[in-house]
Parts: structure tokens; sequence; C-alpha cells
């Protein structure tokens, strides 16, 4: 665990450090961003598949606020599938979630007017300490030929699915280059790819959650080429 959630660290990724605005369709990333929590949940152990449906298996608070705000809501909630808990947590989750990098002092809310009476927020870097560390971690995934660690795997795999390499900087060959890495990684990690329910998969919970990922944004933007 790298002590910053999955979430947030996409969050950080897909935000501009000047502008304060998100550099990708916010669809695309609220989708993100609840896949990435579920994702964290169920490498912590407390959730998992089973009969079709993502379920709790340890409703044990993992000390992160949104991570067990989401963990009581599936344990008191009914089972639902990835595909549905996708869905059901991207209402709202990237406010609170800015709401707590504000109140750890990561960005800054600044309010502004638009047209004498629409009020916008942007969320401009305040300490670039924790995206630096992001963006360090990937780039030497990207550059080294070994998996990284499960949660850098994790964090490549949704960029991956998002298919955020421009907010990496990279285009053009580069982009495509690493695109091909991240993909590398995700099917490595056994984070992405077919899942076989009578194979001996590491992490179906996460897989699954991939791919509903996946098909989400699809279905969200249009098709991809």
């Amino acid at each position: 665990m790298t002590g910053v959630a999955l979430a947030e660290e996409l969050l950080l990724l897909a935000y501009d450090d000047e502008s304060g605005k998100a550099t990708m369709p916010r669809i695309s990333l609220d989708l993100g961003m609840a896949a990435a929590v579920l994702i964290e949940l169920a490498l912590a152990g407390r959730v998992a598949y089973a009969d079709g449906n993502l379920v709790v298996t340890d409703p044990a608070p993992t000390g992160e606020p949104i991570l067990d705000e989401v963990l009581g809501r599936m344990a008191a909630d009914t089972p639902h599938s990835p595909s549905s808990w996708v869905q059901r947590l991207r209402h709202g989750l990237r406010d609170r979630i800015l709401a707590t990098l504000v109140a750890q002092g990561v960005v800054r809310d600044v309010e502004e007017t638009e047209l004498g009476f629409i009020h916008v927020h942007r969320y401009p870097t305040a300490d670039g300490t924790v995206e630096e560390d992001t963006r360090r971690r990937l780039a030497e995934a990207l550059a080294g030929g070994q998996l990284p660690d499960e949660a850098t795997a994790a964090l490549a795999t949704l960029v991956a699915v998002l298919r955020m390499e421009p907010a990496l900087g990279l285009t053009g060959d580069a982009a495509v280059d690493a695109r091909r890495r991240l993909e590398e990684i995700a099917g490595g990690a056994g984070f992405s790819g077919t899942v076989s329910l009578d194979d001996s998969v590491v992490r179906p919970s996460v897989a699954l959650v991939v791919t509903a990922l996946g098909q989400a944004v699809d279905a969200a933007l249009g098709k991809r080429a």
C-alpha cells in the first residue's frame, strides 16, 4: 500500500495542476474512481466475487474514510454485480475525494463565478508531493521490465482502461508504447483479461471490476476503436 487511496491518485493524474480542471471526460473519471474504490477493497481482502456479485467478506474498517464509507454501504445493501456497483458508487464520489484532498492540503478549492451567477470550482495543486510520487512510480513501471508492486499495478490497470496516456504527458509512439506496457502490467498482475471462474485466478474480483469499468466507459462515450 502507498498510504494514498487509489482513487485519489487517479483523480490527481486526471486534473491539471495549474487550471485545476479535469483533463478527461468526467463520466470516465467518475466511473474510474468508483472502480478504484472497489479494487482497493478487494486488494484489502474486504470484498470478493461470489455467485455473480461482489460481497463483503470482511467488514472491518480499513482506516481510509471513503473506503470505509463504501464498505459500510455495501455491507448494508443487497449484493450487486461488479457492473452495478461501478455505476452505483460513481455518483458524488469525485466531490467527496476532492473535499478530502482539499482538507489534506493537496489541492486548493478555488470558487469562481461565470456569467455572473454560475458558481464553479477549480482545484489547482497546492502540494505536488503526492502526485509526484504517483507519477514517479508509474514512470518506473513503464520503464522497467518487472511487475511493479500491487498498488502501482492496479493504478496502471486503471490508466490503461481509461486511456489516460495523455495525462502522463505521452503522445504518438510514446503513448502507443506506454499502452502496451500498461496492458502488460495489468495482465501480469491478473487484473485484466478474460476471467473464467473455473480457472485459478489470483484476483477474479479485481479483473471483473476492471472488465465492468471498460464496458461502462465504452457505453458512456461510445465504443472505442
